[in-house]
């Protein structure tokens, strides 16, 4: 948010929504009476921490990348407009060669996602897992093979059919063992999850749905944006 500017003593002060021009003439922005507009009031802030990467959509719109596709993990915190209910879809990657699923030439790897939400949404054993990227199978190294299977289309959506899917499971932030900035940020009730397999799946989706009966969106604008054209992934 760009600082609060100063008048000069004397000076009336400019108003938001206004523009100054030659001839003190103004510019008034905003639109019909009666138009409400969402304001940073009420987008919400998210954390997420992914060993080693992730992609994460809401309601069908890709809201966060890790920017960082290998090491050092990191946490990625972004502020966004909720609206419910909220269908969040996350794809998660472990390090892996795609033809071995070794990672370091010769090591096998761990994976773990963890996420929280301000309005309370956490990980936990609740959500959706389904692993598309398995290996070395039966942790071969000698001998490494992978199993991969096709991510599904349309996997972000909100009417995707998750039924079938196991749910996730928990780990504690021992078997993980994550790393700086992660204890700078706020993962308070939010667990570390993955598949079954914490060291041979490699590719995972995890999705979810939360529910907030009643609620309404304070503002009554959409946007007028087209990004249909935008690259998904």
């Amino acid at each position: 948010m760009p600082p609060a500017s100063s008048s000069a003593v004397g000076a009336p002060p400019v108003q938001a929504g206004t523009k100054q021009g030659g001839g003190g003439k103004k510019k008034k922005g905003g639109g019909p009476p009666g138009l409400i507009k969402p304001s940073i009031a009420d987008t919400m802030r998210l954390n997420v921490y992914a060993d080693n990467w992730f992609m994460l959509y809401v309601n069908g719109r890709l809201v966060a990348v890790d920017p960082i596709q290998f090491t050092p993990h990191n946490v990625v915190s972004v502020d966004f407009l909720p609206e419910y209910p909220m269908t969040i879809a996350v794809l998660a990657k472990d390090n892996a060669d795609p033809k071995t699923g070794l990672e370091y030439g010769s090591s096998i790897g761990d994976g773990g996602f963890i996420l929280k939400f301000a309005d309370g949404t956490v990980t936990n054993a609740s959500w959706k897992a389904k692993s598309f990227f398995h290996g070395p199978v039966n942790g071969d190294t000698a001998n490494p093979q992978v199993k991969q299977e096709a991510l599904p289309a349309n996997w972000w959506a909100v009417d995707f059919d998750d039924s079938a899917w196991k749910n996730a499971k928990e780990y504690a932030v021992e078997e993980v063992d994550p790393k700086q900035p992660y204890f700078d940020h706020d993962f308070e009730g939010a667990k570390f999850i993955w598949t079954d397999d914490l060291a041979l799946d490699n590719t995972i989706i995890f999705r979810t749905k939360i529910e907030k009966p009643g609620w309404q969106p304070r503002w009554n604008t959409k946007p007028d944006l087209d990004v249909t054209g935008a690259p998904l992934k």
